[in-house]
């Protein structure tokens, strides 16, 4: 079977996120990364493209170079990751789905919910894939809870409560630190800092594993550090469509804690929890019984769960294979839209364009109802009331 071929946006040399992506797109010989336009300086981009083996009319300057050299090719690039600054999501996302690619756009989708709105209905109209990288939910563990809820192992979900909360922004002499200020500047960051960066991914993971959508939520946030003008800490309250009840923490202040993802869900006949610092293991109780850890790549789990285990049990599952497991599914997705036929059930859990709506309507909620003490607000974009 001939490889998908892929080109990235973003993800230069000193990137975060951008190995993640190559080592996710790469790990299971699916796509094949030709194309690139790794970097906001031109010609550093086409050279680190060029190191990492692209060709050199494929290492592209920016986007628009980019956007325009392979519109034009019969081997064009079928998937584009956006790995962009947040604000130049939209408009990079948009014109490449304009131009027929199929796009993974790393989160916050947009910046506004206008924007999002648009993205979907584009999406929707010109039949392209547009998936957000909300990537922890590719962890196999995190499927299988999915998997849970839906058979129906927990009964009616009551509670469902969230955290992603690290210590990394607490010292107040990071004040002008390049790399921490723009968070906390609305100019570059938008109405929000905390629950817009990490807030999202435990609000997404949380509506992915009990199959609900937030209606309404109430939200407690504060700069822990003065000088910040977005918050740094906020609590949450949630209520979801399907009756359950949310509690979300997220915080950059948290001292102690590294990277502080956990999500435990609760029903009316059993309780999970699981961690993506410890994703082998998912903490299982039945009501009336006893407590029992379920090992990621131990026999007779779920489908979803068996499908996206990579390495043998006992061995570390980590960051880049969760992305990997994403990159799967969209290449099962492309591939069936080539062939005309059905996509895999448990292949089909990529996070679409609605869930980066809804996340960036929840991130207005969460900054409007914080600056009104509270406030219980519609968390619901405007197109899904």
């Amino acid at each position: 079977m001939a490889k998908l071929k892929w080109g990235m946006i973003g993800g230069g040399e000193h990137s975060q996120i951008g190995p993640a992506h190559r080592l996710g797109a790469g790990l299971d010989g699916a796509f094949d990364f030709v194309a690139g336009a790794l970097d906001h300086r031109p010609e550093e981009g086409r050279a680190y493209g060029q190191r990492l083996g692209l060709a050199s009319d494929r290492a592209y300057g920016d986007w628009e170079e980019m956007l325009a050299g392979e519109r034009g090719r019969e081997d064009r690039v079928d998937l584009v990751t956006v790995a962009t600054p947040n604000a130049t999501h939209f408009e990079i996302t948009k014109r490449f789905l304009e131009a027929g690619f199929h796009v993974l756009c790393e989160k916050p989708m947009t910046m506004t919910v206008e924007e999002g709105e648009e993205i979907v209905k584009l999406a929707k109209s010109t039949g392209r894939i547009c998936a957000v990288n909300y990537g922890y939910t590719g962890y196999s563990l995190v499927r299988h809870m999915r998997a849970m809820v839906a058979r129906g192992d927990l009964g009616q979900i009551r509670m469902v409560k969230a955290e992603f909360a690290h210590g990394h922004h607490a010292d107040a002499a990071d004040a002008d630190n390049p790399r921490v200020r723009w968070r906390y500047d609305p100019a570059q960051a938008g109405v929000s800092a905390q629950f817009a960066d990490c807030g999202i991914h435990a609000l997404h993971m949380a509506s992915f594993v009990i199959g609900q959508e937030v209606t309404r939520l109430s939200a407690d946030t504060v700069s822990c550090i003065a000088s910040r003008e977005l918050e740094d800490d906020a609590m949450v309250n949630l209520r979801f469509d399907g009756g359950a009840v949310g509690r979300l923490w997220t915080s950059s202040i948290a001292i102690g804690r590294q990277h502080g993802l956990t999500l435990q869900v609760f029903g009316e006949k059993g309780g999970l929890r699981w961690s993506q610092e410890q994703p082998n293991q998912l903490y299982w109780m039945p009501l009336g019984g006893r407590s029992t850890v379920i090992e990621r790549g131990e026999a007779n789990l779920s489908p979803e769960a068996d499908r996206t285990s990579r390495v043998t049990i006992g061995h570390a599952e980590g960051m880049p294979l969760a992305f990997a497991n994403i990159y799967s599914d969209l290449a099962e997705a492309i591939r069936a839209e080539k062939e005309g036929c059905p996509v895999d059930p448990a292949a089909d859990l990529y996070p679409r364009a609605e869930d980066g709506l809804r996340s960036m309507a929840a991130v207005f909620a969460v900054a409007e109802s914080g600056a009104e003490a509270g406030a219980w607000l519609d968390a619901r974009p405007p197109m899904f009331r």
